[in-house]
C-alpha cells in the first residue's frame, strides 16, 4: 500500500509539472501571437497621421507663438515700431507722374552716334515718379510732334527715386539727303500721362548751337540706362 501511494504521488507530481509546462508554453505563444496584430495595425495607419501633423505643425508654430517673435525682436514694442516705420516709408514713396513740377530736363549733343541728342530727366521731388512712354518733342518751327521710335519701348515703365535719372535719345535725321533739314534753337519737351496723353506745360530747353533735324528723325522712350537711349 505504501508503495502504491508513493507511485500515485509521483505520477500526480509528474502530471502537475507537465500541466504547468504546457500552460507556460501556451501563455508565451498566446502573447507572441497577440503582439503582432496591434503592431501591424499601428504600422499601416501611422504614416498618414504623422505626415498630416508634420505638414501643418510648422505654420501653427510660426504664427501662434508670440514668445518667439518677441524674443527675436527683443520686445513686442519693436514690432509695432517697425510697422509704423513701414507705413511711413510707404507714404513717403508714393508714386506720381514725372512732370515739370518734380523734375528737371537737360539736353546735350553727343559725339556717338552722330546727329544725336541726349535728353536727361532728373527726379528733383521727394518721392517716386514714373516716366511714362516717350517725351513729346516740339522743335521751334515744326508743324507736328517729333516721331517716336516704337521699337525703343522698354519692358517696364521707368520709375525714378529722388535724385535718379532717365534718358531719351534723339536721332535728329535719317539717312543723309533723304529729307529737308531744319534748324532750331529751342525745344519743348512735353511729359506723357499714364493714359498716353500729355500735360499742357512743357519743359522749354535751349538747343545746342547748329542743331539741324528732318522729318525722318525720332525720339526714344524714356530709358533707365544712358547706353540704351543712344543705341538706336
Amino acid at each position: 500500500m505504501r508503495t502504491n501511494r508513493i507511485r500515485t504521488t509521483a505520477l500526480a507530481a509528474t502530471a502537475l509539472v507537465a500541466a504547468l509546462s504546457l500552460t507556460a508554453c501556451g501563455g508565451n505563444e498566446g502573447t507572441k501571437g497577440a503582439g503582432p496584430a496591434p503592431a501591424a495595425t499601428t504600422e499601416s495607419t501611422a504614416p498618414q497621421t504623422p505626415q498630416t501633423s508634420e505638414t501643418t505643425a510648422p505654420p501653427a508654430e510660426t504664427t501662434s507663438t508670440p514668445g518667439q517673435g518677441k524674443h527675436a525682436g527683443g520686445n513686442g514694442d519693436k514690432g509695432t515700431h517697425s510697422g509704423t516705420e513701414t507705413a511711413a516709408q510707404a507714404s513717403s514713396t508714393a508714386r506720381t507722374t514725372c512732370t515739370t513740377a518734380n523734375t528737371t530736363v537737360t539736353v546735350t549733343k553727343v559725339t556717338r552716334p552722330i546727329n544725336h541728342l541726349l535728353l536727361t530727366l532728373k527726379n528733383t521731388g521727394s518721392g517716386l515718379c514714373d516716366a511714362y512712354y516717350a517725351p513729346h518733342l516740339g522743335f521751334d518751327g515744326a508743324q507736328s510732334v517729333f516721331p517716336i521710335l516704337k521699337d525703343s519701348k522698354p519692358q517696364a515703365v521707368v520709375t525714378l527715386a529722388p535724385g535718379e535719372e532717365a534718358y531719351a535719345g534723339v536721332g535728329l535725321s535719317g539717312e543723309p539727303g533723304q529729307g529737308k533739314l531744319y534748324k532750331s534753337k529751342n525745344l519743348s519737351v512735353f511729359f506723357a500721362k499714364r493714359n498716353g496723353s500729355t500735360y499742357d506745360t512743357p519743359a522749354k530747353l535751349k538747343l545746342p548751337a547748329e542743331t539741324y533735324w528732318d522729318d525722318n528723325g525720332f525720339v526714344t522712350y524714356w530709358q533707365s540706362d544712358r547706353a540704351n537711349a543712344l543705341m538706336y
